[in-house]
């Protein structure tokens, strides 16, 4: 399984245009589903929050907060 990080105002959107494979790296994991998703106050801990993820790895990420199901 993809694991895939990012941030966006619309979660639903974003969603849908990964699903329709008009990104390179992400029309190659299609079809995705939310695994977790995260609420932040700004966009700039947002991005704090996603350069966090991606630098432990982003499955080791969720393993380690236990947010794999």
């Amino acid at each position: 399984m993809k694991y895939y990080a990012g941030q966006t105002e619309n979660l639903n959107r974003r969603l849908l245009e990964h699903n329709s494979g008009k990104g390179n790296y992400t029309s190659k994991g299609a079809p995705w589903r939310m695994v977790h998703c995260f609420e932040c106050a700004s966009r700039s801990e947002a991005i704090h929050l996603e350069k966090t993820i991606k630098s432990r790895g982003i499955k080791r990420y969720l393993q380690d907060n236990n947010l794999l199901k």
